[in-house]
């Protein structure tokens, strides 16, 4: 049956390398249809936005190809709330910053540089080579997927639990930020002073709701 509504192809940030084969993300891009008083009541629906589950429910209603939502890349989710934004209200956005009203023109943000060497077999799992010895974290539990290639969990928590210290846990969560695909969320911006500085664009409730 043919869609009666029209759409934009948009390019993901992981170019679909950390997808498997199989998988409609491997092809690096995405369909998405443009925004409708259908995504506007999403919206605006208080329950959604209390138990914040309102961006996830737009998204998924706006991407046309057929994939499981759940396995997005938070890097690829950011650059398609992005194009959400552009196709449902422009590509102007205007926020405040330190005082000061600023627009920025959202189809200049860009996708962070990717090392397209960091792919393994399409899946999404890197090497970190730290030595490593005492901090107990949740979190490094479930990011870490294997040590010296044992993927047994006993040994990831026994690792977690015992060896892991600190500071190389720091280290290890900024390498994941290093390495994550995403959309680069600061621009240049010249302030009063003529001085040119980084700002992040800030995913706040104008973002979608530029009357609020």
């Amino acid at each position: 049956m043919e869609q009666q509504f029209p759409t934009e192809m948009v390019t993901l940030p992981s170019k679909g390398l950390l997808y498997p084969e199989g998988s409609p993300l491997k092809k690096g891009e995405i369909e998405m249809k443009y925004m409708t008083a259908r995504e506007e009541d999403i919206l605006t629906n208080q329950n959604l936005i209390e138990n914040g589950t309102v961006i996830d429910k737009l998204l998924q209603s706006l991407i046309v190809t057929p994939i499981n939502y759940g396995d997005l890349l938070i890097g690829d989710k950011n650059a398609i709330l992005v194009a959400a934004r552009i196709l449902g209200y422009g590509k102007d956005y205007e926020f405040e910053y330190n005082g000061e009203k600023i627009e920025v023109d959202l189809t200049t943000i860009s996708d962070k540089p990717l090392n397209e060497s960091i792919s393994k077999n399409g899946k999404n799992e890197f090497t970190f080579n730290k030595n490593s010895s005492a901090e107990l974290s949740t979190r490094m539990k479930h990011i870490i997927t294997s040590i010296n290639g044992d993927y047994e969990k006993s040994t990831v928590r026994e690792f977690v639990d015992i060896k892991l210290l600190a500071r190389d846990s720091r280290a290890l969560r900024n390498n994941i930020v290093d390495l994550q695909p995403d959309v680069e969320l600061t621009f240049d911006y010249e302030n009063k002073n003529g001085d040119f500085v980084k700002i992040p664009v800030p995913i706040n409730l104008n973002f979608f709701w530029p009357d609020a």
